[in-house]
């Protein structure tokens, strides 16, 4: 079985599965939606998180009518969201080491800046 991001589909596998025609999916490459990898011989190689990506756009243009530039702007939404989701993620887990510590240490009982909101520690 391959990883979630190993590229491993040549571009004609990817349009036959989804139904598509391969200059589809080298539009999709040109306007940025999708970054295949390459081989040495320059095929491109799409993961199984390319074609995820893939199907959110196909969903977006034939389903809701979206054009390329919106679903451009609504990826790059998704893609922030899932960003601040993670580091969301690791805040939770650093907080519950510290409670399980009982207690936090004086040096991270400060207000620090992270991104663009800020994170308030209280020590007791």
């Amino acid at each position: 079985m391959h990883g979630y991001d190993e590229p491993v589909y040549l571009i004609s596998v990817v349009a036959k599965a989804l139904n598509i025609h391969p200059q589809t999916l080298r539009q999709y490459e040109r306007e940025g939606l999708v970054t295949p990898s390459r081989t040495g011989g320059k095929m491109r190689l799409y993961s199984q998180r390319n074609i995820d990506r893939i199907n959110m756009i196909l969903r977006l243009t034939r389903d809701l009518g979206v054009n390329l530039a919106g679903v451009d702007i609504i990826l790059q939404f998704k893609d922030k969201i899932d960003e601040f989701e993670n580091e969301i993620d690791d805040l939770k887990f650093e907080l519950a080491k510290y409670k399980h510590q009982g207690v936090v240490p004086p040096q991270k009982s400060l207000v620090t800046k992270r991104n663009v909101y800020e994170i308030i520690i209280f020590g007791e």
